[in-house]
């Protein structure tokens, strides 16, 4: 006679794996679509590829060449010219913190490279270095009176 437990284990191992094969049907088929979208987006890219390669060579490469005008190339920053923009200036890491619209921890962290300025701040960081002395304190002057004032 054959042992009951051995029989309850193997009809408990067929209706678990003919469980599983269930459960597992649907994500071989949506494994199967995505392989073949994917394989149609290569064979697409591919044959894009293809067609840019063909009308480069077909037009004369001034055709690709940016637009070189001031506005359209990128504001560079570096610490180094910021320290010594800063040192032009004559000001406290404080005030020219006010002037960016940043704290003077962000302006010390740009200093030692361990931060880079946002865009916004970058086209501020531009237009001091358009300015003088003079300029930069009447603004700071000017910042200061709207501050006590409000």
């Amino acid at each position: 006679m054959p042992n009951i437990g051995n029989l309850l284990k193997e009809e408990i191992t067929r209706v678990a794996r003919k469980q599983i094969r269930a459960e597992v049907a649907p994500l071989k088929a949506a494994s199967i679509q995505s392989r073949k979208t994917i394989s149609d987006l290569k064979a697409q890219v591919a044959s894009l590829e293809r067609e840019l390669k063909g009308i480069r060579r077909k037009s004369p490469a001034a055709a690709v060449e940016p637009e070189t005008s001031e506005e359209a190339l990128p504001a560079r920053f570096s610490a180094k010219g910021l320290k010594s923009q800063r040192a032009r200036l004559g000001l406290s890491a404080g005030d020219f913190g006010r002037l960016v619209g940043v704290t003077a921890q962000s302006v010390y962290n740009w200093e030692q490279e361990s931060a880079r300025p946002r865009a916004e701040q970058l086209a501020r960081i531009v237009a001091l270095r358009k300015m003088g002395k003079r300029q930069v304190t009447q603004i700071l002057q000017e910042l200061d009176g709207t501050q006590t004032a409000a």
